[in-house]
């Protein structure tokens, strides 16, 4: 994974701040995913749908991706629209346009190879921060205990 440098710079008024500078591989800058970067949750819904309902118009995966978010705030049309093009860009995802007799021209977007190893790492990350999060969860649960 990257590597992290922090420099400190001084402010106008004389506070100090660290910043971190980060220095990733290109291939591991896709995979980055945490806490700071909530919207990343996004991607992993979407590639989860679009495996569950193979081709699909964005408008019929907003279903399932509101239906299996990982967090409680509400995944926006334009956040997956967004993930798809970002998908699509990094060659998880395919896309191509669908004529319709009664209606405009609408994208239908399939998972490819890459997305769905893209979606096992997936898997692989969520299950490590779903083990640590409930080890951290029964800790400060037991730390509230003690002070009882």
């Amino acid at each position: 994974m990257g590597r992290a440098a922090a420099t400190v710079t001084q402010g106008k008024g004389g506070e100090r701040a660290m910043r971190r500078a980060h220095h990733h591989h290109p291939r591991c800058r896709e995979r980055r995913s945490g806490m700071g970067h909530m919207y990343r949750f996004v991607e992993p819904v979407v590639l989860y749908a679009l495996k569950r309902k193979g081709e699909s118009h964005g408008y019929d995966l907003a279903g399932v991706v509101r239906e299996c978010a990982l967090t409680e705030s509400e995944i926006e049309r334009a956040s997956l629209y967004r993930t798809l093009k970002h998908l699509e860009a990094a060659g998880h995802v395919t896309s191509r346009w669908e004529a319709d007799q009664s209606g405009p021209a609408r994208r239908l977007y399939r998972l490819t190879e890459s997305g769905e190893q893209y979606l096992g790492e997936w898997v692989e990350t969520l299950d490590r921060l779903s083990q640590a999060m409930a080890r951290f969860v029964a800790e400060a649960r037991s730390l509230g205990e003690d002070s009882r």
